[in-house]
């Protein structure tokens, strides 16, 4: 059992990305389904905005920081902080190393046309895929309608690529039927990473905390606000909690 370590309201396992993968891949596919969450800052900031999103976090098995610039300004502040353990890194080290040689897995989101190279970079099978419209979430039919999509096609493994909060409520709409198996993760654009849809930060830049610099500099119309306007206030959040311990 891994240690949780709470911070800003959520309890997360420390485990690193290898760890991680290790822990889930160990899951039986028959076993009933639980979710992973993997919030970073800009998830973090929407739940002290939105508390009812954060019984979506609460519920999940297993709970992951994706964000090392969280953990290195927590423990600058005296805070205990998790390993990290990025929802990208998680995404390809099940899909290279524990996806077994013929193995189905299922996806929920990423566009059709690059479903062939996500098989071609992870060497994988086809995927039971369906790629839910916009606003799903906030439509009863849609949300039925991807719900049953798990439903009918059960896998060990089962990639929810549609954006946060939209693919947590997924998870806990799914879990919530009691009738599916098997693990949901909800890992935002992984699958654009590795289908190359979307390019990563080089390396040094990830480990250095930096990736969201060049997330922000190759997309600045939709990253924009994210980064410079939403995110920030989440180090005012990690002071108050720091402060908040002080006082006890």
């Amino acid at each position: 059992m891994a240690e949780r370590i709470r911070l800003l309201g959520l309890d997360f396992a420390d485990l690193d990305t290898v760890e991680a993968a290790a822990r889930i891949a160990a899951r039986p596919a028959d076993a009933p389904f639980g979710y992973v969450v993997t919030p970073n800052a800009d998830h973090l900031v929407r739940l002290a905005r939105q508390p009812a999103l954060r019984a979506l976090y609460q519920d999940a098995a297993l709970c992951l920081l994706d964000s090392r610039v969280v953990r290195r300004s927590a423990r600058a502040l005296g805070l205990p902080a998790p390993r990290v353990a990025p929802g990208s890194d998680l995404t390809a080290r099940l899909l290279t190393r524990h996806v077994m040689p013929g193995e189905r897995v299922t996806i929920i989101g990423l566009r059709p046309r690059h479903v062939p190279a996500l098989m071609a970079a992870c060497d994988i099978v086809m995927p039971a895929h369906y790629d839910p419209p916009m606003g799903f979430d906030r439509d009863r039919v849609s949300m039925r309608r991807t719900v049953d999509f798990v439903l009918r096609h059960p896998a060990r493994f089962v990639f929810l690529a549609v954006g946060s909060p939209r693919q947590e409520r997924l998870a806990a709409e799914i879990a919530a039927t009691g009738e599916a198996t098997g693990t949901g993760l909800c890992i935002g654009a992984s699958l654009d990473f590795l289908a190359g849809v979307q390019r990563r930060a080089p390396f040094w830049l990830q480990r250095a905390g930096l990736e969201w610099l060049h997330r922000l500099a190759t997309n600045p119309a939709r990253l924009g606000r994210r980064y410079l306007l939403d995110n920030p206030p989440v180090l005012a959040m990690l002071l108050r909690e720091r402060l908040a311990m002080l006082r006890e």
